[in-house]
Order: structure tokens, then C-alpha cells, then sequence
């Protein structure tokens, strides 16, 4: 009993050892290969044609590009931090459609793509709106007219009715 106890503690330390062993050289190869961009953040994410947006990204130490159909290609800048991370600002083109855009970075020959990474929404159409006439017209005057004398009917009802309660 005591000898099962041993080797299964002894095939349990063997199995944590294999993987930390196999884990271990992925994660030097990793490192060893330089950044990777990673983790896109756009703000605001949801933008109108002209404004400005604020693109992020991890793993972009030396700086880059970022491209978009909504804007031109813009320069990443890089700032100190953890995570070796990029930031720039692009203008969104006044041409824009409404709809979600891609954005892809380029940083050192690596690029990343983040589908549908902001949503460009469309101008309100201006105009009359139906204001076409100036001041009310006869059947705003007419409804107007008919709901003041329902409150005034309305009104005076209630005063008598409340007056000859207090006879009784």
C-alpha cells in the first residue's frame, strides 16, 4: 500500500516536471523571436466621418503603421510601458460609409488585423423636416382650440359637481 502511494506521488511529480520541461523551450522561442502585435484597441469605437480615433496595440516596441478603408495609413508611435506598446491617431476620411471598418497594423514586418475594430455612423439629414410654413395653421389653431374648451367644460363640471357635494 505504502510502495502504490510513492509511485503514484513519484508518476505525478514525472508528469509536472514533462510539461513544465515541454512548456519551458516554446516560451524562450517565443521570446527569442521579438514582439508580436497583439491586442488592437480602437476608441471610441463607434465614430462619425471626420472625428478622430485613438488606435493602441501591444507588441509593437519600435513603432509602425496602421491602415483602414476609413482612413489614410497612419504612423504608430511607440510609448514606454509594459507592454511594449504603439499608439496613433488618425482623422476618419468625410467620405466614409456608415459601417463597421477593419483596421491592420504593421509593426516590423508583422502584421495583425482587427475585423470590424470600429463603426463609422452617418450624418443626420438636415433640412425642413416639416416646418414648412411659418406660425400654426387653421387646424393646429382648430385642435388647439377644441382641447382648451374640453378642459374648460372638463374644469367646470368638477367645480359644481364639488360645490354640491358640500350642500348635502
Amino acid at each position: 500500500m505504502r510502495t502504490t502511494r510513492v509511485l503514484a506521488a513519484t508518476a505525478v511529480s514525472a508528469a509536472a516536471a514533462a510539461a513544465l520541461g515541454l512548456a519551458a523551450p516554446a516560451a524562450v522561442a517565443r521570446d527569442g523571436m521579438g514582439a508580436n502585435p497583439s491586442n488592437i484597441v480602437v476608441l471610441p469605437a463607434v465614430i462619425a466621418r471626420g472625428g478622430q480615433l485613438t488606435v493602441t496595440v501591444d507588441g509593437c516596441p519600435a513603432g509602425g503603421t496602421m491602415t483602414s478603408a476609413a482612413f489614410p495609413q497612419t504612423n504608430l508611435t511607440p510609448i514606454n510601458g509594459a507592454n511594449q506598446t504603439a499608439r496613433g491617431t488618425a482623422v476618419v476620411n468625410q467620405n466614409a460609409r456608415p459601417g463597421a471598418y477593419d483596421i491592420t497594423v504593421n509593426c516590423s514586418g508583422r502584421t495583425l488585423t482587427r475585423p470590424a475594430a470600429f463603426t463609422v455612423i452617418g450624418g443626420v439629414r438636415g433640412g425642413l423636416g416639416g416646418s414648412t410654413s411659418t406660425g400654426a395653421t387653421p387646424t393646429d389653431v382648430a385642435i388647439g382650440g377644441g382641447l382648451v374648451a374640453a378642459a374648460v367644460v372638463g374644469g367646470g363640471l368638477f367645480w359644481m359637481r364639488r360645490r354640491a357635494e358640500r350642500r348635502i
